[in-house]
C-alpha cells in the first residue's frame, strides 16, 4: 500500500509496481516464467471489486498516506482518486483544522488495534467546503512480517447508515415482540419467517412452521388467505387495506375459529433493476372477540327490530290465533327454517297442532287444516318435556345421531318433525301462570345449533304468542 511509484490507477488509487520494461506487473510478484498480464489483471480486479462497493473506502500506508480511494467515497466527498491517493492523510482538505488532530487520533488507533474493527462517527470535509456526517469502520493492516502496514476506513453518511438500521430494528422488532403476526412467505406460499406471535396464533412453534404448506395448519379458511397472498404477489398495485379473514386453526381444545384482521406486503429485492419479488409479509391480529361482539349486538338489534314490528302487525289482528302466527312469521326471520304451535288440551294435557310453517315450501306460519288430533309424540319428547318443566329445551341430531348413516332423518321422523330437522329449540307457551302449549322452533342441518341467547329470544317470542292464544282462548 506504498503511496510512491508511477503505476498509480487514477480511478481507484490502486498502486502497482514497474516492472524492468516498464510494464506494471511485469513480474507480478512471481518468479521465472510468469505471464506478464497477472498482475494488470490482478490490479484491474481489486479496482473494480473496489467502485462496486456500496460503502466509501479510503486506505492509508504506515505513514498514513492515501493509497486507495473508491468511487463511493468520490461521491460522497467530491474529491475524484487522482486527487485524494497520495496525500498525507486527511488534514486541510478532507477535514478540518480543528477537526485533524481527532482524525489523526482515531487513524493512529486502527492501526494500534489490527485486527479489531473500530466504529465511530466524524465530519469529512466535502470539496465544496460542505461538512458531512460519516459513520466510520476502521481497521488496521498487517505486512508480512507482522507490523503495521496501515489501515482502511469503511463509511457511509450517518443518516443513510441510521436508515438501514432502523429497517433491521424493525425487522428484529416484527419477529420478536410485535402485537401482530407476521408470516413471510416465499414464491411457493410456504413460510419462510414466521415471529413468535403468529407461531401462537397458529399453535405450532416457529421452526416447524417453515416450510409447510399453509393447508397443513390452517383447517379452514386457507383458499381465502392463499387467494391474498396470491393477489398480493402479483400485483404491484400498492397497498391495500386490511381485511378480516375468519380460519379455522386446532388448538389443544380442538378447532377453533378465528378472525384475523390481515394485511398483505408485497416484498421485492432492491439489487435488481427489474424488481422480482421475494414473497409477501402477511400481517394479522386476532380480532375474534371483536368480531363477535360486533356481531351479537348486530343480533340483537335485529331481532329487537323484529319484535318491535311484529308486535305492530299483530295489533292490527282482529283473530288473535292470526296474531299469533304474525309473531312467529316475524321471528323466523334469521333465527330458524319452520316453527310450529302446539297447544296444550285436556285434563292430561295433550299437544294439538294449531299451526306450522308449510312442509318443504317457503311461507307464512299457517293455521293447521283440520286441528283438533293430539300429535303423538313418544314419552321424553323434547316438546313433552318443554311443557312438563315449564323452560325451554334445546336438542340436536349430532349429539345423539352422528356417524349413521340416514340417522338423522330418522331422528326427525321419530320427533314428528320436517326431515331436513337437525337442530330445535321448544319453549313453553306461559301465561297468566299457566302453560298454554310449546312452539318449536327448527333448523336444518347446515345451520348451527341453538343456543343460548337463542333461548332468551325464543322465550320472548313464545311470550308473545302465549298471550295471543290466552286471549284466544278466553274470548271462546
Amino acid at each position: 500500500m506504498s503511496a510512491s511509484g508511477g503505476g498509480t490507477d487514477t480511478d481507484t488509487g490502486t498502486h502497482a509496481a514497474p516492472g524492468p520494461d516498464g510494464d506494471p506487473g511485469a513480474d507480478g510478484g512471481a518468479g521465472a516464467g510468469a505471464r506478464p498480464d497477472i498482475g494488470r489483471a490482478g490490479a484491474d480486479l481489486l479496482a473494480t471489486l473496489l467502485d462496486g462497493m456500496d460503502a466509501a473506502l479510503c486506505a492509508f500506508d504506515a505513514d498514513g498516506t492515501v493509497t486507495h480511494w473508491n468511487r463511493e467515497a468520490e461521491r460522497i466527498l467530491g474529491w475524484p482518486a487522482e486527487e485524494a491517493v497520495g496525500r498525507s492523510g486527511l488534514a486541510g482538505w478532507a477535514v478540518r483544522p480543528a477537526d485533524a488532530a481527532g482524525v489523526a487520533d482515531r487513524l493512529a488507533a486502527a492501526m494500534a488495534s489490527t485486527p479489531e474493527r473500530r466504529v465511530h462517527e466524524c465530519a469529512l470535509l466535502r470539496k465544496d467546503g460542505g461538512r458531512v456526517l460519516v459513520r466510520v469502520q476502521s481497521a488496521g493492516v498487517r505486512g508480512a512480517d507482522g507490523r503495521p502496514a496501515g489501515a482502511y476506513w469503511a463509511f457511509g453518511e450517518v443518516h443513510t447508515q441510521l436508515d438501514f438500521e432502523r429497517s433491521v430494528a424493525l425487522s428484529e422488532a416484527l419477529f420478536a415482540d410485535a402485537p401482530w403476526g407476521l408470516v413471510m412467505v416465499d414464491a411457493d406460499l410456504r413460510p419462510a419467517v414466521v415471529n413468535a406471535q403468529a407461531a401462537r396464533a397458529l399453535g405450532r412453534t416457529r421452526t416447524s412452521l417453515l416450510g409447510r404448506p399453509l393447508g397443513d395448519v390452517l383447517l379452514q379458511g386457507v383458499e381465502q388467505v392463499e387467494a391474498a397472498l396470491e393477489h398480493a404477489l402479483v400485483e404491484d398495485a400498492g397497498p391495500r387495506p386490511p381485511a378480516d379473514l375468519w380460519v379455522a386453526v386446532r388448538t389443544a381444545d380442538g378447532e377453533a375459529r378465528r378472525c384475523w384482521r390481515s394485511g398483505f406486503v408485497r416484498l421485492q429485492t432492491p439489487l435488481s433493476q427489474e424488481p422480482a419479488p421475494l414473497g409477501v409479509a402477511w400481517l394479522f391480529q386476532d380480532v375474534t372477540g371483536e368480531r363477535l361482539a360486533e356481531q351479537d349486538a348486530d343480533r340483537l338489534r335485529f331481532r329487537a327490530g323484529q319484535l318491535h314490528r311484529a308486535g305492530g302487525a299483530a295489533a292490527e289482528c282482529e283473530d288473535p290465533m292470526e296474531a299469533a302466527t304474525v309473531h312467529l312469521d316475524f321471528a323466523l326471520a334469521g333465527f330458524a327454517d319452520s316453527a310450529l304451535l302446539d297447544l296444550a288440551t285436556g285434563p292430561q294435557g295433550r299437544l294439538v297442532r294449531v299451526a306450522a310453517s308449510p312442509s318443504g315450501a317457503l311461507g307464512p306460519v299457517a293455521r293447521t287444516p283440520g286441528a283438533g288430533l293430539p300429535v303423538p309424540y313418544r314419552a321424553g319428547h323434547p316438546a313433552l318435556r318443554a311443557l312438563d318443566r315449564a323452560g325451554a329445551v334445546r336438542v340436536s341430531a349430532w349429539s345423539q345421531a352422528a356417524g349413521r348413516a340416514g340417522a338423522a332423518d330418522r331422528w326427525a321422523a321419530e320427533r314428528q318433525w320436517p326431515g331436513d330437522a337437525a337442530h330445535a329449540l321448544c319453549a313453553p307457551l306461559r301465561s297468566r301462570g299457566r302453560t298454554l302449549g310449546v312452539v318449536t322452533f327448527l333448523r336444518a342441518a347446515p345451520r348451527p345449533a341453538f343456543a343460548r341467547p337463542d333461548t332468551a329470544y325464543a322465550e320472548s317470542v313464545a311470550a308473545r304468542v302465549a298471550a295471543s292464544v290466552d286471549l284466544a282462548q278466553s274470548a271462546c
